[in-house]
């Protein structure tokens, strides 16, 4: 069982990137990740041959995204949702996943919207109509899926060692959610705040572990605070209701660095504080739209009679399982030997776990909400957890059976996504 300090996203990056670093363990999970990459390029070629329909999800976030690049209307406000900047464009009146109050978005800052667009720069005129639409309009979320996929293999390995990469990182790159929610025309375009949650958690976590180091604890730390800023603003740019891993990763830092109180406390505040400064940059630093975004935002999304339907239970349970059928098996097995093995329950299984079920208690409470953001970040917690456990049933006189089903569960995952894939 390999226990390790989780590192810095940042870290993981300039480490990957260095030449003496490529070696067999980065091989194989750069070619897990152009499996899925390609996965996903096979899906939008597939999409290519039919048209953006002009009143998708997907066209009004990028019709209201280029509206702020080009023309600084602000996305998600009332003066771009409104009848005069809307005339010609998609509607936001219409039936969609776009729930606006007083004419703000209630769930989504303008970051999402500036995301979505940023790509479609390049052919700004012509957009609806380019046959490069469909990989334009995904190469954002393809992008964030990548950074998702490698992050999760970092962390992982570093947690579990390589067999806990590689188990994390082939549930991911083998995913029907993970590739249809970043290629698939219908998606809501979530992948950067799931990307952001992850980020916001372990980066968190990574912070909390270098204060046992004796050093300034704010100028030293400045690089990993900025980029647990840019996560927390990523998650809660792109989904408000994610800013509650805001409120978790304090507890979690304490509870790594219970020595250190004080300096989980600035760090955190100086964390918030850089996010919200990069939230105030998607409004174009207008104050006063800020705050009235701010106001107008649906900070949780909570509905405690989902909690008495069957249905909640029942979608839950189809969204999770039909995103990644190999935890069907998985999981339970997991979830056993969790709770039956003193071994496997240490902070490195538990962290992500806790993660895991809190995101599953929002889900099911929020039966109503437009979006998948927590559905999504449930499955890449739980592919973590699954994977630090069957690393710890790995190092046991039993590895060789578990090898055994891990490898034909993992491959016939595989098989039948490629499978299904080619059908589409």
């Amino acid at each position: 069982m390999v226990k390790h300090s989780v590192p810095s996203v940042a870290q993981m990056l300039r480490r990957f990137l260095h030449s003496d670093a490529f070696r067999g363990p980065q091989f194989a999970a750069a070619a897990l990740l152009l499996a899925y990459l390609l996965q996903c390029c096979w899906l939008v070629r597939v999409q290519t041959l039919h048209d953006l329909a002009p009143n998708s999800d997907q066209a009004l976030r990028i019709y209201q995204g280029l509206e702020q690049w080009k023309s600084g209307v602000i996305a998600g406000t009332p003066e771009a949702l409104g009848s005069k900047v809307a005339a010609g464009g998609p509607s936001a009146s219409r039936d969609s996943h776009l729930r606006v109050r007083d004419g703000y978005d209630q769930d989504r800052s303008p970051l999402y919207y500036l995301v979505a667009a940023a790509p479609l720069l390049l052919r700004p005129g012509s957009w609806l109509s380019s046959s490069l639409q469909p990989f334009l309009a995904a190469a954002p979320y393809m992008f964030f899926g990548v950074m998702l996929g490698a992050s999760l293999w970092y962390v992982a390995r570093r947690l579990y060692g390589n067999a806990g990469g590689y188990i994390a990182l082939a549930l991911y790159c083998f995913s029907p959610a993970m590739i249809v929610n970043v290629a698939g025309a219908q998606s809501l375009g979530e992948m950067g705040a799931v990307w952001g949650a992850f980020g916001t958690v372990f980066t968190a976590i990574a912070v909390a572990h270098t204060l046992y180091a004796p050093r300034e604890v704010v100028l030293w730390n400045w690089r990993r605070i900025l980029l647990l800023g840019l996560s927390l603003a990523l998650a809660a740019g792109n989904q408000f209701s994610l800013v509650v891993l805001a409120l978790v990763t304090l507890p979690l830092m304490l509870w790594v660095a219970p020595v250190r109180p004080r300096a989980v406390f600035a760090i955190w505040i100086t964390a918030i504080a850089v996010a919200l400064v990069l939230l105030l940059s998607a409004y174009l630093f207008h104050p006063a739209l800020f705050w009235q975004g701010m106001l107008h935002a649906r900070w949780l999304n909570f509905e405690p009679a989902a909690f008495r339907m069957s249905a909640s239970y029942r979608n839950a349970w189809q969204t999770i399982f039909a995103g990644s059928p190999p935890l069907m098996l998985a999981l339970p097995v997991a979830l056993i030997a969790y709770l039956g093995w003193k071994r496997a329950r240490y902070f490195g299984n538990t962290a992500p776990l806790l993660i895991a079920a809190l995101l599953l208690i929002l889900a099911l409470g929020a039966p109503s909400f437009p979006g998948r953001g927590f559905h999504l970040t449930l499955l890449v917690f739980l592919f973590v957890f699954v994977s630090g456990v069957f690393a710890d049933l790995l190092e046991t006189r039993q590895s060789l059976p578990v090898t055994a089903g891990l490898c034909g569960l993992l491959s016939a995952s595989a098989v039948w996504n490629l499978v299904q894939l080619w059908r589409v």
